[in-house]
């Protein structure tokens, strides 16, 4: 009987090497399970490449001094869409013409190498990343891993069929159009699209330069953070790579404010309707406030992708290839490129920016979008009949994001009557990757879906007491606490409240005389202190210096050490101010000592 792991999430993987097992006996095992003949391979690691990578992990591990928290992914194996270069792998883009030996590792994959995974194969795509479905490759179509008949969702189809089935805990996509959200959605896994320029480019094969994202298909929507922490950041080699200003919200408020569309089309396919209608109500139980939005300049930018000038994009990015290499379906669609002018690309980018702006626009009222990931789902021999439209219709949800500039972040929803996944995407503006994350992962934990196609139960969420990346972390003791007047300086600067909690017992707590509104001040003690209760509060880093900015004398900002022992930025007070001032300690708190105050005028 084989011992391959399959459906490991990281957690476990990582847990499997705490615990002593060898990475070449669990890797060399997966291997031996993985078949040549399965679609959604194109190529998978040789024995001499994963005895070379695990030597070089061995050796990392070794200079590191066997500390396996250096290594983060050590031993975890990957699969990347074959449109990504790793160092000595053919690259294809699913055309065996095109095919090339790539010299060096993708950025995103070097990163990933570094944290010590094992790339173990590359994975079969809708030809030149141009297509939804999965279906339009030489190497034949990737079926949907819940029932054969029906499609995987493309372009990047092998990668989430690889993830569904539990083959690889992650793995690398891509996204111009929805080809790393829309294969999530139909195979019940996480897919998630970055913010432009996070994931750096450099080392894919482009589908259109200015649009495209690598994405990561993963089994938990905390699994495929993590691996775009490590894959994500700036890279001066891609001129498309961004640095992320660290300005947006880093979390999730306990009730949300989302944004859906109203009247949305299923083109008939009420099962699908059914599993949103039902999605819709499960977060209104969790306590999100629904708002139904007018979604024209969304379509409206959706069409512009494949009905406009942008078509031209993927038109430039096949030139050199021979035309009869390339799929018929994938062909004729580059080939409208050509009927484009440089006038019409122009007016095309107007039109987007327009659009673009009015999106963004109407976000900026809400936490997130919530969409149906697509609005429906076709068999392998629907599809034949209908290659174009059933494709233009898969995307219906998802065209404009990246025109628009945007994060997202697909998840199941459930399944349908004939068993069938269905999935709805969570989108925010640019660098929302992390608060979208966080609602995801509360839906996740939520709903409590079965990993994948492989059966096995979700994992519980494990507890993270560290702050986001991209924040800060405030403790608030006062005037700033939830529902306090000064609550608004930091809800205002997209601040999210993480916990409440209590510092460590060498505190003292005065209220401070003659401060509008009210406040306290709280004083580090060498003895006869008491523990204070704290909200935590997780700020976005560059909107810091601007709450800084706003606290007056004699208050101001220092380090706070919490009863847990965590360290974090925190309100403290000038001992000069405590001359005179009330020791409200023996309340315990801020706001216990604000209802004596009220309880005594009663």
């Amino acid at each position: 009987m084989s011992n391959a792991p399959i459906a490991f999430t990281l957690a476990q993987w990582q847990q499997a090497y705490r615990d002593g097992q060898s990475p070449a006996e669990l890797l060399h095992a997966l291997r031996l399970e993985l078949r040549t003949d399965d679609s959604a391979w194109i190529v998978l690691a040789s024995e001499a490449q994963l005895n070379s990578q695990l030597d070089t992990v061995s050796a990392r591990l070794d200079a590191a001094n066997g500390e396996l928290s250096t290594l983060p992914l050590y031993g975890v194996p990957f699969a990347i869409k074959d449109n990504i270069d790793a160092a000595g792998w053919p690259t294809t883009a699913a055309c065996p013409e095109f095919a090339y030996s790539a010299a060096a590792d993708a950025t995103v994959v070097a990163r990933l190498r570094a944290a010590g995974a094992i790339l173990i194969g590359k994975t079969n795509l809708d030809q030149f990343a141009t297509g939804l479905v999965g279906t339009r490759s030489p190497h034949g179509a990737v079926s949907n891993s819940f029932n054969p008949d029906y499609v995987s969702g493309g372009s990047s189809s092998g990668s989430a069929s690889v993830v569904a089935r539990g083959l690889v805990p992650f793995a690398l996509g891509t996204d111009t159009a929805g080809s790393g959200r829309v294969p999530a959605g139909f195979n019940n896994i996480v897919g998630l699209k970055p913010t432009k320029g996070w994931l750096p480019n450099t080392g894919l094969v482009p589908a259109c330069r200015t649009l495209d994202c690598i994405s990561v298909f993963a089994l938990t929507v905390a699994d495929a953070q993590s691996i775009a922490q490590i894959a994500g950041g700036y890279d001066s080699a891609d001129p498309y790579s961004r640095k992320n200003p660290s300005s947006a919200k880093v979390g999730m408020p306990a009730k949300p404010r989302l944004a859906v569309p109203s009247n949305p089309e299923f083109f008939g396919d009420v099962q699908n309707q059914a599993v949103f209608e039902q999605t819709l109500g499960k977060l209104r139980e969790l306590g999100a406030e629904l708002v139904e939005i007018d979604f024209a300049p969304f379509q409206q930018l959706a069409e512009q992708l494949y009905y406009g000038s942008w078509v031209a994009e993927r038109t430039v990015a096949v030139e050199g290839v021979n035309p009869e290499h390339i799929n018929p379906v994938v062909r004729g669609i580059v080939e409208n490129g050509h009927k484009y002018s440089a006038c019409d690309a122009y007016k095309a980018e107007y039109i987007r920016a327009e659009l673009s702006r009015v999106i963004n626009d109407v976000l900026a009222g809400f936490d997130a979008l919530v969409v149906p990931t697509s609005p429906t789902i076709r068999s392998l021999a629907e599809m034949e009949q209908e290659p174009v439209l059933f494709n233009s219709q898969f995307g219906s949800y998802t065209n404009f994001t990246n025109l628009a500039d945007l994060s997202a972040l697909a998840v199941p929803a459930g399944f349908r009557e004939d068993g069938l996944p269905a999935g709805i995407t969570l989108i925010a503006p640019a660098w929302h990757d992390q608060a979208l994350a966080a609602l995801g992962q509360r839906w996740q934990q939520a709903l409590a879906l079965p990993l994948g196609a492989t059966g096995k139960p979700l994992p519980a969420q494990t507890a993270n007491d560290k702050p986001a990346p991209g924040c800060v972390r405030v403790a608030v003791v006062g005037a700033h606490l939830t529902g306090m007047p000064l609550n608004f300086q930091l809800t205002t600067r997209d601040a999210v409240l993480v916990e409440q909690t209590t510092s460590t017992a060498s505190y003292r707590l005065y209220a401070l005389p003659g401060t509008v509104p009210p406040k306290p001040g709280l004083a580090r003690v060498a003895e006869d202190g008491a523990e204070i209760i704290v909200e935590l509060w997780d700020m976005p880093q560059a909107r810091f210096g601007e709450f800084v900015a706003e606290i007056p004398p004699p208050l101001g900002i220092g380090n706070l050490e919490l009863a847990d022992g965590r360290w974090v930025k925190g309100f403290i007070c000038e001992p000069y101010a405590l001359d005179g001032a009330r020791d409200i300690t023996s309340f315990g708190g801020w706001r216990a000592y604000i209802a004596s105050l009220r309880a005594a005028k009663n």
